[in-house]
């Protein structure tokens, strides 16, 4: 059975795990153009490269989120009620204040984002904010401090951006073909720049999908399950799911690499589109969340 400590002791071990597959993919890369030019020299920017974007993503992945997401900080006089919200819920959690950001944005939606409980912050969308009533808003609040506590908001910042760079990459290779110019052509490496290409654009939604699979369901179903303990009141989260969920309109500034960080799928309308997204869903439907919460006896 899933448990606050079970879950804490799993992302950690997944954060470790991606950070080596991030690793071995690139120094891989750096392996066949070492081979394709000749040149060891490949292999050890590979390693240093990676090594740097691993660092990097760890220390500051969650400001890269937060400016992805147009969050900006706001202080304690511009929402005194959302920050006794926020400090209560600390104290019965027995957390650290996270930093408390804003996105102007109507479509209600929160996250939290952090490598652990000091750096932590927790942003909401002013539109949130002005459909939810104080139990609900209670409940998101206790949802996204639930991800800090079980350690969930550390292997989801760094998902952003090491599956941002494999995106990178894969567009560097298709576009690397056409600067290299027809001398390449002639010696076989700028077809091999164009074939790597191709296949980092094949599969690299696919590694997103399954990176942020790793991520798992479940954590949303322990974070619903945590929050409503902390609040003492299931149906408040379940009264804002239903709110989030059933909004029509799509957050103005989202990634899909951002997608997973939400409470509830910010992608809206545009997710249906898209079959395969649906076969890999990194929110469980709200509906079922909703059930769950209110057959809960607490």
């Amino acid at each position: 059975m899933t448990t606050l400590y079970t879950q804490q002791s799993k992302n950690i071990r997944k954060t470790w795990l991606l950070m080596s597959l991030f690793l071995i993919v690139v120094v891989g890369i750096g392996w066949v153009f070492s081979q394709v030019y000749g040149n060891s020299s490949f292999v050890v920017i590979a390693v240093v490269f990676s090594l740097f974007m691993n660092f990097f993503s760890y220390w500051y992945s969650d400001k890269i989120v937060l400016a992805m997401s147009g969050a900006r900080p706001i202080r304690r006089e511009e929402n005194p009620e959302l920050y006794r919200i926020v400090e209560n819920l600390c104290i019965t959690a027995g957390l650290k204040m996270p930093k408390i950001h804003m996105i102007d944005d109507e479509s209600p939606n929160a996250f939290a984002t952090g490598r652990n409980e000091n750096r932590a912050a927790v942003a909401v969308t002013s539109g949130l904010l002005r459909i939810l009533n104080k139990n609900e808003l209670e409940g998101v609040i206790a949802h996204e401090l639930s991800h800090i506590g079980n350690k969930d908001i550390l292997v989801s910042t760094i998902v952003v951006v090491l599956v941002g760079f494999v995106a990178l990459l894969s567009d560097f290779f298709l576009r690397a073909q056409f600067f290299r110019g027809r001398r390449d052509d002639r010696e076989g490496g700028g077809q091999v720049l164009m074939l790597i290409g191709i296949i980092l654009a094949i599969l690299t939604p696919i590694i997103a999908t399954l990176i942020q699979l790793a991520i798992s369901r479940k954590r949303e179903f322990l974070a619903d399950a945590s929050g409503a303990l902390l609040t003492r009141y299931p149906e408040g989260l379940a009264s804002a799911l239903e709110k989030i969920s059933g909004y029509p309109i799509p957050l103005k500034r989202i990634n899909k690499a951002t997608a997973h960080l939400y409470i509830s799928s910010p992608l809206k309308g545009s997710q249906s589109a898209d079959w395969l997204a649906k076969l890999f869903m990194t929110h469980p439907p709200a509906e079922e969340r909703i059930k769950i919460l209110r057959d809960m006896d607490i």
